[in-house]
């Protein structure tokens, strides 16, 4: 530096010594943001190369926050020096404006590295078998709110605030807080036990018998879970109210039912055995039936119009819109299988029975 001020002051004078000197500093960090974004950027196409979670949130993470960071510490440095070529006082908030920017810059790291891991733990381009969503989700929204508590309290010590004051404050406010937001808690507390039980998911479809919920989860959030129903309005549920219904959640089926009843005319009694025992053939022989399910096809009951028998059996696919074309076509079927028996399904009918008189009656004369 000495060498270098010997050098500058005969042509600019001793005076003007420290402006020399910020450019530097101002030019010198300019350098070292585009050095490291450059050098990020080839950190990435690495980066790219690889199925590793980490890495690629890890190199995500640190632009622009990086960059940020070199420039916040290049101007207060030269702010610093102008205040001791100056005097000026209000130079002095370059220090604090530093420590409480690289808090800052550091805290933002954090968050955009653990959303970033959040992000690519779901995605299969990382992972074989990617992690659950809500528990991700869970995880990541908790890691990001310890975050900011543990920056906001390291911001508060650094200009002596006490944190243990602050922290019985909250201790014995907290019971107020706690009767007046009590059904914000119980939300609160719903929403935990839906992340630790997982009776369902982003993405599930789920319904109530208990209420009238049914539809897609699009959200589930600490107070609210967002849930999308079939006519495509959005509802939101208070989380506390899962702690209190039951709920069923479809989409994590094994299977799907076929639960029908299929009605014979009387006259075709005679064909009963072989319709029932061609049904369960056609399913037996079906590719789209799961046979290592229960599969029933019987003769079930005299109706007042018909002879019935049911067809009990379980599709391999749970897809809704797949399970009703495969009914459709296991239906059609069904009456082929009747029609080529020589027999007709049933509608309903009644039969008037006209009882003969046993003699003529003969008439009455009328009284004269």
């Amino acid at each position: 530096m000495e060498a270098f001020k010997e050098l500058i002051v005969p042509w600019i004078g001793d005076n003007r010594f420290w402006i020399v000197v910020i450019f530097t500093i101002i030019l010198a960090t300019a350098f070292g943001a585009w050095f490291l974004r450059r050098f990020v950027q080839k950190l990435g196409e690495r980066a790219e190369k690889t199925s590793n979670p980490w890495d690629d949130a890890l190199v995500g993470a640190l632009t622009p926050p990086g960059p940020v960071l070199i420039w916040l510490i290049g101007l207060t440095v030269a702010a610093g020096r102008a205040g001791a070529a100056t005097g000026a006082e209000i130079f002095d908030l370059a220090t604090p404006i530093r420590d409480v920017g690289v808090i800052l810059v550091v805290t933002w790291f954090a968050w955009r590295f653990s959303h970033n891991v959040e992000r690519n733990l779901r995605d299969p381009r990382y992972i074989a078998k990617p992690m659950d969503a809500t528990t991700v989700r869970a995880l990541g929204k908790l890691v990001r709110a310890s975050i900011l508590i543990t920056a906001a309290m390291v911001i508060m010590q650094y200009f002596q605030y006490s944190i243990s004051g602050i922290l019985a404050f909250g201790g014995i406010g907290g019971l107020a807080v706690g009767f007046a937001a009590k059904d914000l808690l119980a939300n609160f507390f719903g929403g935990l036990m839906v992340y630790l039980d997982r009776p369902f998911a982003v993405g599930d479809w789920v319904r109530s018998p208990d209420k009238e919920i049914e539809g897609t989860v699009e959200d589930i959030g600490w107070r609210l879970t967002r849930i999308r129903t079939f006519d495509k309005r959005p509802l939101y549920i208070p989380n506390s109210v899962f702690t209190q219904i039951s709920v069923e959640n479809p989409s994590r089926m094994h299977n799907r039912r076929i639960f029908e009843t299929v009605g014979i005319r009387y006259a075709d009694a005679p064909h009963m055995a072989a319709i029932v025992a061609d049904v369960k053939a056609m399913l037996q022989n079906h590719p789209e039936i799961d046979t290592n399910q229960t599969l029933i096809v019987n003769f079930n009951s005299f109706a007042p119009s018909s002879l019935d028998f049911f067809i009990y059996t379980f599709t391999k696919t749970v897809e809704w819109v797949r399970y009703h074309e495969i009914k459709q076509e296991i239906l059609l079927k069904v009456l082929e299988i009747v029609e080529a028996n020589g027999a007709s399904c049933a509608f309903p009918t009644s039969t008037v029975h006209i009882a003969e008189m046993p003699y003529a009656e003969k008439p009455v004369p009328e009284p004269a």
